[in-house]
């Protein structure tokens, strides 16, 4: 497999993970503060702000990946 494009899957998978996990996070958060106020679970408006910016940041992250497989094994 080329090197660059093992670096890419690697990176899209890194990135997937983070977002998944940081999801899950503030799904968790969401679901105890909605527990306390015996209403329905739902994301604020910073916990939405937060999920998007990893999401922005998360679209960097294979070619980022790719590109150091590259200058490394390249």
């Amino acid at each position: 497999m080329n090197v660059v494009l093992e670096g890419a899957l690697t990176g899209l998978g890194v990135a997937l993970f983070l977002i998944a996990v940081e999801y899950m996070n503030l799904r968790k958060l969401a679901r105890e503060r909605a527990k306390k106020r015996h209403v329905p679970p739902v994301f604020d408006d910073i916990e939405r702000r937060r999920l998007a910016s990893l999401v922005r940041f998360c679209i960097l992250v294979p070619p980022a990946f790719a590109i150091s497989y590259w200058l490394l094994w390249g």
